[in-house]
């Protein structure tokens, strides 16, 4: 079992970047789903317009040629025309941004009462995880650093510079609150597949609500120039069925108690 488990985590596909890949990685959240959703509405408004507009050019250039109008007509004023290429792009702007709105409401949102909260600390260049539901007395009792395996030194199945030592594992259906901040400089907490960009700032904490839908492994990245290894910090989130994780928080427990 445990093979079959090392198996589906390390060689079967997971959320990355594939070479020349143009679209977005697989939605794990209903965040990332709405992004998704709304690229895809706002690009048919896009082809519609880009279609219409280069019917206009070539109807124009058609039908104005100088072989066809030697004379060609003075026109400098249409009522019509002028209040239709007002009204109809107002229109498209409505139905392009009340689903945004939505969404940007929605993608600020912070669960009231998370079940899990995890604090990433950013440092140049790697994290520091803290689960804070699991304190011992004054003590924080799981706490870990998350270090990028060495280009020279990945396993078999593993993302060259993408994969870490530690990985940050959550349980899938359940609502998480992800805490970031920095130790010293700017850094960024920034996996697409969970739709989640949020930045760390030097003396804040922010915060992001995350649910992942499915079980899965999801590799992110820092995205902000915190240094000269800034590519070297990546970040990577392995989504579990919560038998399996209350197994794994029991045993890490157990281990470093």
């Amino acid at each position: 079992m445990k093979f079959l488990e090392w198996l589906f985590l390390t060689i079967a596909p997971c959320d990355a970047a594939e070479p020349w890949q143009l679209g977005f990685q697989d939605a794990a959240t209903p965040m990332m789903q709405g992004i998704i959703d709304l690229h895809h509405d706002i690009f048919f408004f896009l082809i519609l317009i880009l279609v219409f507009v280069l019917w206009i050019l070539v109807r124009t250039l058609w039908h104005f040629h100088y072989k066809k109008n030697p004379i060609p007509q003075r026109i400098v004023h249409g009522t019509t025309i002028e209040i239709l290429w007002t009204i109809f792009p107002s229109i498209i702007l409505m139905f392009i941004a009340i689903p945004s709105f939505a969404l940007l409401y929605s993608m600020d949102e912070v669960v009231v009462d998370p079940a899990i909260t995890i604090k990433a600390i950013g440092h140049q260049w790697y994290r520091t995880y803290e689960y804070s539901d699991y304190n011992s007395s004054d003590e924080q009792s799981l706490t870990f650093d998350s270090y990028t395996i060495p280009e020279d030194d990945p396993e078999l199945g593993q993302s060259r510079l993408l994969e870490v030592d530690n990985r940050v594992v959550v349980p899938a259906k359940t609502h998480l609150r992800i805490i970031v901040t920095p130790a010293d400089v700017p850094h960024s907490w920034a996996v697409p597949s969970l739709g989640v960009k949020c930045d760390a700032v030097p003396g804040r904490l922010n915060q992001t609500s995350i649910s992942v839908q499915r079980e899965g492994v999801y590799y992110g990245q820092c995205s902000e120039i915190c240094g000269t290894n800034h590519a070297f910090m990546p970040i990577v989130v392995e989504a579990v069925d919560r038998k399996d994780y209350a197994d794994r928080v029991s045993n890490q427990l157990s281990g470093e108690a």
